[in-house]
């Protein structure tokens, strides 16, 4: 017989309370496991995966009507923790993150496929930001199948791809869909209905390509200053000047772990998560100080030997790019540059766009940015705005009206 949503709540509230969670967020997990409660006492009672996912999809606010963020977090982050708790028979907090991966479908066909595509990314050795992004949108996928009726993926054809693709309108930048479609497709090509993933095609979604804006030298100038300054924590600061120096992806600081740092060497060798190529960056002066000042005065003691640990108990490795990204927005809205929407993608486009414009040949920009291919550095040429200029022809006289 399995255990009441009572019994598994009273352990899940034991164990975060001796990790070191503040009150806080214990009693909002209270809060979701008394919701769950009553979900499940009206449904026999006992705890199951499916019922979690069942009631995990229940993102509506009942007293506004409206889709809640929070409501999500809470909801998918108790159901992941209670699924552990079935599967393996003991809680895993160190693996908590922001949003549970999103709704999971509840068939048992669709439970199923979706363990074995994280299965075949897992043997494929995936990276873990890579799975999350490809099991994301299969789940969405799957569980939009759901509310349509439909069960199993017998019941799926092409029709619904391209429903459900326009759905994501709502929340999704149509110049976005390039990136969705991108971690959609392989997912249907596991399935092995090529005629789902000939649907994708007739979406007819492609990618566009932005010149996007980089930091001045005033503006740079106010982030090193605050990366440096009292007012930003001597972790941010050393994250956001390491992403700002050398434009490593966000995957790769969320990975980074203090061996491989080479203090008098002054770099980083890292093997990369996105390519699994060997990638060593020279380290800044400056950047190698707010380093040792994090980890010798400021980083908390932990068995966990990544560089940037959470500043809140428990003391783990940051989750994802998101963590990353929230730092650096932080630390920008602290040199006063709110209104830059600053992430490591931005700060990837902004040192490529400095050694270009330092004249650094394409080859060794490829290099630094770790690029399996130099046409992924090709994109860019775009961003230097001075010599796109001076390939502007003139209008011919006759031209001119």
């Amino acid at each position: 017989m399995g255990a009441t949503v009572e019994e598994l709540g009273a352990v899940v509230l034991d164990g975060l309370r001796t990790a070191g969670y503040q009150e806080s967020t214990v009693g909002q997990y209270e809060k979701t496991i008394r919701a769950l409660t009553g979900f499940v006492a009206a449904r026999g009672g006992v705890y199951t995966p499916a019922l979690g996912a069942a009631f995990a999809r229940l993102t509506v606010s009942p007293r506004t009507g409206r889709f809640s963020a929070q409501r999500r977090l809470d909801y998918n982050r108790l159901v992941a923790l209670l699924d552990t708790y079935v599967l393996t028979g003991r809680f895993d907090l160190a693996t908590r993150k922001r949003g549970g991966g999103g709704p999971r479908p509840a068939s048992e066909q669709f439970v199923a496929l979706d363990a074995s595509w994280e299965q075949d990314m897992a043997d494929r050795g995936l990276a873990p930001a890579t799975r999350a992004a490809y099991g994301r949108i299969a789940r969405a996928y799957l569980v939009f199948l759901e509310d349509q009726g439909v069960t199993g993926l017998d019941g799926a054809d092409g029709a619904s791809v391209l429903a459900f693709l326009e759905s994501l309108t709502e929340r999704w930048a149509r110049s976005s869909l390039f990136w969705v479609v991108s971690n959609f497709r392989p997912f249907l090509k596991f399935t092995g209905r090529t005629d789902l993933v000939d649907a994708v095609g007739l979406a007819g979604v492609r990618r566009s390509h932005r010149i996007l804006a980089v930091l001045d030298d005033a503006d740079t100038q106010h982030v090193v200053q605050a990366c440096t300054g009292p007012a930003v924590s001597a972790r941010d600061g050393a994250l956001t000047l390491l992403a700002l120096t050398t434009g490593l992806r966000a995957c790769d600081i969320v990975a980074l772990r203090l061996s491989d740092i080479d203090w008098r060497g002054a770099t980083v060798g890292i093997v990369q998560q996105k390519t699994k190529n060997p990638l060593t960056v020279p380290l800044a002066a400056l950047v190698l100080a707010r380093l040792a000042d994090y980890v010798l005065d400021e980083r908390p003691a932990s068995g966990d030997d990544h560089v940037f640990l959470r500043s809140v108990a428990p003391y783990t490795g940051l989750a994802d790019h998101a963590s990353i990204y929230r730092v650096i927005a932080q630390t920008f809205r602290t040199a006063g540059l709110a209104q830059v929407k600053a992430g490591t993608s931005f700060l990837r486009h902004n040192a490529a766009s400095k050694l270009l414009a330092a004249s650094v040949p394409l080859p060794t920009i490829s290099a630094v940015l770790g690029h399996a291919s130099q046409e992924s550095t090709s994109t860019y040429l775009s961003l230097d705005a001075d010599r796109l200029l001076e390939c502007v022809l003139p209008v011919p006289v006759g031209g001119r009206s």
